[in-house]
């Protein structure tokens, strides 16, 4: 039996004891496929004030950052959200269970997409916290600058610094068909200039993007692999109210991927993975109402259940 290996792994391997992700989400970042930069409305699988009026219209215009921004007077909210997020979820973590060690997850939206002097602000802070001992930082790689890669250079010699870049897919169709604003040259790009400074990588993958096959699923893995990434997430494509995939869905424009197709190729790719490429995710789903397709995505406990056991049948432990 081979045994995958797990963020848990990885980290009770280097650190000799349990490291947990706290995650954090920061008012006032957005997205350069929101705020119009690269494209409009966002990724169509993203819910996003497009697809919600009222979150729009009647409010008053909120204060988004990027990179250009000369200003943030957000900035004290910020760190207070990024004091208190990290402190609250770090206490129910190592009561619940047992964590001693903890990563800041920098995770909604896009968390490289401010003026340098921010990210600086609300990194150092966070790793200013009791047993932070390190960053993971979810962005893309369309927002990402070599003056952002040597900061976070520094920061790595002395704490655990991850980047995780949204590829998705490795077909620039797929790519323009989700509306996600840039091109698989971008991609490719980025990662190997992020492992060129000597950080680590991880991969997000969506299994069951519209039209795409699982040959073409599996290429996106392939390229992940030779792009040296350190870790991948992996997820099936669900659908959300208030999203353009969602209109599709409801034309019957796009059909979602079956449990049976998802753990299929999910095992074709680990039998693709080397033994180094640390599994951080494999599942994903909501359990609340809006979710509108497939229903197998609405419970993760059973999603995993179901995954453990077709892997343990084609040996691995994961």
């Amino acid at each position: 039996m081979r045994e995958i290996l797990t963020a848990g792994r990885y980290f009770r391997r280097k650190f000799g004891c349990n490291v947990y992700k706290v995650p954090i989400s920061v008012l006032g970042f957005t997205c350069p496929n929101i705020d119009g930069k690269v494209a409009k409305g966002g990724c169509t699988f993203c819910e996003n004030e497009s697809f919600s009026p009222n979150l729009s219209q009647k409010a008053p215009r909120k204060f988004f950052l990027s990179p250009e921004s000369v200003e943030n007077p957000l900035l004290e909210r910020q760190i207070e959200q990024v004091r208190s997020q990290y402190r609250f979820t770090k206490n129910r973590l190592a009561k619940k269970f047992g964590a001693k060690k903890f990563i800041a997850y920098f995770q909604s939206f896009t968390n490289t997409y401010a003026p340098l002097d921010t990210l600086k602000a609300l990194y150092e802070e966070a790793l200013a916290q009791e047993d932070c001992i390190g960053l993971s930082i979810g962005t893309r790689t369309d927002s990402v600058n070599d003056e952002i890669l040597s900061y976070l250079q520094d920061l790595s010699k002395e704490y655990e610094i991850w980047i995780e870049y949204g590829i998705q897919s490795v077909y620039d169709e797929t790519l323009e068909a989700i509306n996600r604003g840039h091109s698989v040259a971008n991609i490719e790009e980025w990662i190997l200039r992020t492992k060129a400074y000597g950080l680590n990588v991880c991969g997000h993958l969506i299994f069951g993007l519209p039209a795409e096959t699982q040959e073409m699923m599996l290429d996106s893995v392939t390229a992940a692999i030779e792009w040296k990434v350190d870790s991948l997430k992996i997820h099936p494509m669900y659908v959300t109210n208030n999203t353009a995939l969602a209109v599709d869905y409801r034309k019957g424009k796009f059909v979602p991927i079956t449990e049976e197709a998802y753990i299929d190729t999910l095992i074709k790719a680990f039998k693709m993975l080397p033994e180094n490429i640390m599994i951080q995710r494999i599942t994903a789903g909501i359990d609340d109402a809006s979710l509108l397709a497939p229903e197998w995505c609405r419970n993760k406990h059973t999603q995993m259940k179901h995954i453990r056991e077709a892997l343990q049948k084609e040996g691995f432990i994961y």
